[in-house]
């Protein structure tokens, strides 16, 4: 029931890592952009090399469409935008205008103010993460992609403008896969969406509770329901995601299968909804990161986070040190996530570890609350790069404070 997507292979990234001097290493007293010119260490792409994209379109119903459960596929192809030049001026030539880009969003942009643009999201129509983009841009576009990746390289490729995607569940934890595509890729983290999910069994009409046998949903929202499913005794069987599950139902007219979704999959797909909030924890909540090809310039009119990723050197104390940065200026952290550097091993071989080397390298990504606006955090961030191995800063944005 899964789509198959050509994956591209993860960069791995080099160990031995410089960063260049940073703009929040100037003790200025004026703002400066969110963006931290950090040596990328991957490898160049050729310039202007033509690649095809795999990204979802909406089609019809139509059994083809169907035939997998997160929906199809069309190829598109257009220049890839060299990926070591800046953003705002592709030809690098300063008398030349034609190929200038959008400047970087002012946080004073607020969502309901951006109309008409193209948000990408992962899954198909009723997924939770397409009522998660209509929260951060109420009159966009939501575009269905077959996997996270695809959502990335669209807004990179230009065939959308923005990402929405889901970094955290509060039940579920961090989504280890978007941690990885963040470093991997060159967007910038420019808002947040916190999302309640309320998970629906539902069926097709006329199919009573008592006639299901299995049901279908995403791994994680049936780990969100497992006391409620086993009450029920139903076989549960994963798919890709909550609204493909749905759809699958929808389309096969099953009669002893039901599918865990959120209702507006059910209205979509003309389902009828047995229960509703079936999970296990009412406090369920899902964040979600809104990506962009630019930066917003962060301000201090609204309380903001900033979004980092660092590595360190081995040795004792080193994460210590680190976080210390932020403690000494009172500023507070909200999220700590490690994820090791592919293929980068560190640390020698002996003996009594049978050849294999005796440590691991790893990234850090936190989440603080401040501003790059906020002097004392640029400050943190001259200090902390003193003795990291790299530092990146992937936004600075402003806090959702507003639950739906």
């Amino acid at each position: 029931m899964a789509s198959s997507i050509v994956r591209s292979p993860l960069n791995p990234i080099s160990h031995h890592v410089t960063c260049k001097p940073s703009p929040y290493d100037h003790r200025s007293r004026t703002t400066t952009a969110a963006a931290v010119t950090i040596h990328r260490p991957y490898p160049k792409q050729r310039r202007r090399r033509k690649v095809p994209v795999l990204a979802c379109s909406l089609q019809s119903h139509n059994a083809d469409d169907d035939h997998n459960v997160v929906g199809g596929r069309s190829k598109t192809e257009l220049q890839r935008i060299p990926d070591d030049s800046p953003y705002d001026d592709v030809s690098k030539d300063p008398n030349n205008n034609t190929n200038m880009l959008p400047r970087p969003l002012s946080s004073t942009h607020s969502s309901d103010s951006v109309s008409h643009l193209r948000v990408a999201y992962q899954g198909v129509r009723g997924a939770y993460s397409e009522s998660a983009a209509e929260k951060a841009y109420p009159y966009c576009e939501a575009v269905p992609c077959e996997q996270f990746e695809t959502a990335f390289e669209a807004v990179e490729r230009w065939l959308v403008d923005r990402a929405v995607l889901p970094i955290e569940n509060s039940l579920g934890g961090s989504i280890h896969r978007n941690y990885d595509l963040l470093l991997r890729h060159r967007l910038h983290i420019v808002g947040e969406v916190k999302f309640a999910v309320r998970h629906c069994l539902m069926a097709n009409h006329g199919v009573k509770l008592e006639d299901l046998k299995r049901v279908l949903s995403h791994p994680q929202a049936l780990a969100q329901c497992e006391h409620t499913l086993t009450r029920l005794g139903l076989v549960r069987e994963a798919v890709d995601d909550t609204a493909g599950a749905a759809k699958h139902v929808a389309f096969h007219k099953l009669n002893d299968t039901g599918a865990v979704a959120s209702s507006t999959a059910a209205m979509i797909y003309g389902l009828n909804i047995l229960a509703q909030d079936i999970q296990d924890d009412s406090d369920n909540v899902t964040r979600f990161l809104m990506l962009a090809r630019e930066p917003i310039v962060p301000g201090t009119d609204k309380p903001f986070k900033t979004s980092i990723v660092f590595s360190l050197e081995e040795g004792p104390g080193v994460l210590f040190k680190a976080l210390a940065v932020f403690a000494l200026r009172e500023i507070n952290l909200t999220k700590i996530e490690s994820r090791p550097l592919r293929k980068q091993l560190v640390g020698a071989s002996d003996d009594n570890n049978n050849g294999y080397p005796k440590y691991f390298d790893y990234l850090f990504y936190v989440d603080f609350e401040a501003s790059m606006a906020d002097q004392n955090a640029q400050n943190a961030l001259g200090h902390l790069r003193e003795f990291s191995t790299y530092l990146r800063v992937l936004g600075s944005y402003p806090v959702d404070t507003i639950m739906l």
